[in-house]
């Protein structure tokens, strides 16, 4: 299946017409960057804000499965696809899309994952490691979909990404080299398992560590 075509940043403002105060600040130049939305707690409403800001998002496609459902005219069969993506740099988005093609349900999901992107705060947070590089999550976080429960916990440089392969993708497209993972619950099911980690990464943020302390 061939990937969707990336759009350079150029070609985005010239066919887009922002339908939000967001998206018209953007095209005019008032931000230019994605950290700057974050920092001032803006809604993230078209995706096109995400392809102008981080034209180097990366995606891969997590799951993808038939779901079938039963109508008045029959049985109707759809494609749901879960999809991750990511910068491999502090960043990253995770969504779910539904159609009866293939194609189409990974538009939606490319553009939902889009929608869900979040910053992730990386660093060196564990007690065997003094190196000072953001290459693992700063303190232990936790995140909960479902049934699975994903804790992720600091480790040294050169452990690498002790989880499941539903997960290791999602750490990797925030950028995360090295982690401790324990899961609870049905990982098999792999769109929770995936949330579930997307939401630990998401958490890094609800904490105000000392090193925030002076830009308050």
């Amino acid at each position: 299946m061939a990937r969707p075509a990336r759009l350079r940043p150029e070609e985005v403002l010239e066919t887009w017409q922002p339908r939000t105060r967001v998206g018209r600040m953007v095209k005019e130049g008032q931000i230019t960057s994605i950290d700057e939305i974050f920092k001032r707690n803006l809604p993230i409403l078209e995706p096109e804000i995400v392809d102008v800001l981080l034209p180097d998002l990366d995606h891969e496609v997590i799951d993808a499965t038939i779901v079938q459902k039963m109508t008045d005219a029959g049985r109707i069969t759809r494609f749901r696809v879960t999809v991750v993506v990511g910068n491999h740099d502090g960043y990253v988005g995770l969504g779910k899309g539904k159609a009866r093609q293939y194609r189409i349900a990974v538009e939606k999901a490319l553009r939902n994952a889009k929608l869900n992107l979040t910053p992730v705060r990386r660093g060196c947070g564990s007690w065997e490691c003094t190196c000072g590089e953001p290459h693992s999550v700063p303190f232990t976080v936790r995140g909960k979909s479902g049934s699975v429960e994903v804790v992720l916990k600091p480790a040294p440089k050169g452990t690498g990404l002790v989880a499941g392969d539903v997960a290791k993708k999602v750490l990797r497209m925030a950028g995360i080299r090295d982690v401790w993972t324990f899961t609870k619950g049905e990982t098999r099911t792999s769109y929770n398992f995936a949330r579930a980690t997307y939401l630990a990464l998401r958490a890094t943020y609800k904490f105000v560590t000392p090193l925030d302390w002076a830009r308050a």
